[in-house]
């Protein structure tokens, strides 16, 4: 799941300690859930991107994490209140290329964008591969939005107000420094994958963004 957002200004400080002391610490222990993230936007991109990864999407349909989106705490019930500009979306893991970092990554380059089915599996099997295997970078994923769950309405949306994005896939790349698609090393990987003149251009509705890593929460083993 990924959550985009502006916060007020005002509750930066409050949201942070909600988020860090109450709301990510109840998401991680519901089962199902293997790790919470949050990020800082660099430059013009939302102040805050929320990113939990799960065993399948299916875990945010769960009866489990049902329950706690429509019982919302009363600190996570004014929380809410100060979201700006909300976006979330239910993701499935499509491809992955690269290796897990040996210890968090400290920044995360994001692209968001809608694309031809056909030209889907180009990006698994060649983009990934070619830019992954930069040092700079140490994995990158590909996510497709799962609408059904994406959409579905609980007590907590009610309150941001915020739904899915338009854009059907996420690459989310984790790396050692921000805007890494505008290194010389990157473009050149880019630039000898096959078709991928073709094949990036065809990307459609794109947003290209970089955050830096806040906190990382891990459930208990």
């Amino acid at each position: 799941m990924a959550f985009w957002a502006d916060i007020d200004e005002a509750y930066t400080l409050r949201f942070q300690e909600w988020h860090n002391c109450e709301h990510i610490p109840e998401r991680i222990s519901i089962p199902g859930f293997n790790a919470g993230r949050r990020y800082r936007g660099i430059d013009a991109a939302p102040n805050f991107l929320m990113f939990y990864e799960t065993d399948s999407a299916s875990v945010f349909a769960s009866a489990a994490y049902m329950a706690r989106l429509n019982d919302p705490t009363p600190w996570t019930r004014d929380s809410l209140t100060y979201f700006r500009n909300p976006m979330r979306n239910i993701y499935g893991l499509r491809a992955e290329a690269g290796r897990v970092a040996p210890m968090e990554a400290p920044y995360i380059h994001l692209f968001r964008f809608n694309l031809d089915a056909e030209a889907v599996p180009w990006l698994g099997a060649a983009w990934l591969p070619a830019v992954t295997a930069l040092e700079e970078v140490h994995r990158g994923r590909i996510f497709q939005v799962d609408e059904e769950i994406s959409s579905i309405m609980t007590s907590e949306r009610r309150i941001y107000g915020g739904g899915p994005g338009q854009q059907e896939f996420l690459a989310m790349f984790e790396t050692t420094q921000p805007h890494a698609s505008q290194l010389p090393s990157w473009q050149r990987a880019e630039a000898a994958c096959p078709d991928n003149v073709k094949h990036l251009a065809r990307r459609r509705d794109l947003f290209i963004e970089s955050f830096w890593l806040e906190i990382a929460l891990y459930p208990d083993a």
